[in-house]
């Protein structure tokens, strides 16, 4: 990626070598959830925050390839103005611009973030110059809300009161076996709800009609004559 087709901006600051490689992470923040009789299913959110990661030569010398906004300045400039970013507690704009060799102009990053944390490697290979590894992460802003509450609370004071008791209406049992036939939205439970006045009775009717219902007492459908059993 070094060239001069892609220019890299901290802040304020522009990198005066592009880096070899520049990795950004879309994170997700979906859910999977696993449901009884159904397997799993996925929640969808709103996306995470990104993360960007980058890894740059810092020159100790000017270098032809190398680009400065005013001038030549050392490896100590750099270091000195990525340490502040860090110190500084405060977020930044990372810019990447990039422009097609005939001089077109491609698409560009301009990404409010963070700086995570960066490291310093020195060696031989490389002489005197640095190779600077940055971690960026993408900043949204946030705050807090206010929230009002009234003093006058005897005026607004919720109060309790007693519900008159409710009369125990239960359906009773039939007596005799029975024939019922299924229509659109039933259910056994609701069916053993309806004449046994206890959903949980189920499995009564669902006994009674293993030859009608299948293996699987949740899937009835409409047209289907079952026997209801007397208890």
């Amino acid at each position: 990626m070094a060239g001069a087709g892609y220019d890299f901006y901290l802040g304020k600051c522009r990198l005066p070598v592009a880096p070899g490689k520049l990795q950004t992470k879309i994170n997700g923040a979906n859910k999977t959830l696993s449901l009884i009789n159904e397997g799993e299913v996925n929640i969808l959110k709103n996306a995470g925050l990104t993360d960007i990661d980058l890894e740059c030569m810092v020159p100790q010398q000017k270098y032809p390839f190398a680009v400065y906004q005013s001038g030549f300045r050392g490896a100590d400039y750099f270091l000195g103005y990525v340490e502040s970013l860090k110190t500084g507690k405060k977020p930044f704009q990372f810019i990447v611009c990039r422009m097609a060799p005939g001089g077109k102009r491609l698409f560009d990053t301009n990404i409010r973030v963070s700086l995570e944390d960066y490291q310093i490697t020195e060696e031989i290979e490389n002489g005197l110059d640095l190779v600077l590894k940055i971690k960026l992460k993408q900043w949204r802003d946030y705050g807090t809300k206010t929230v009002s509450v009234s003093t006058s609370l005897e005026a607004s004071r919720p109060r309790a009161s007693v519900e008159p008791q409710r009369e125990n209406i239960s359906c009773p049992a039939p007596s005799t076996e029975q024939k019922y036939t299924v229509v659109k939205g039933d259910c056994l439970w609701n069916i053993a709800k309806k004449f046994y006045g206890n959903g949980s009775k189920y499995s009564v009717i669902y006994n009674a009609n293993r030859s009608v219902v299948g293996g699987n007492p949740n899937l009835i459908y409409p047209g289907q004559v079952l026997t209801i059993p007397a208890v």
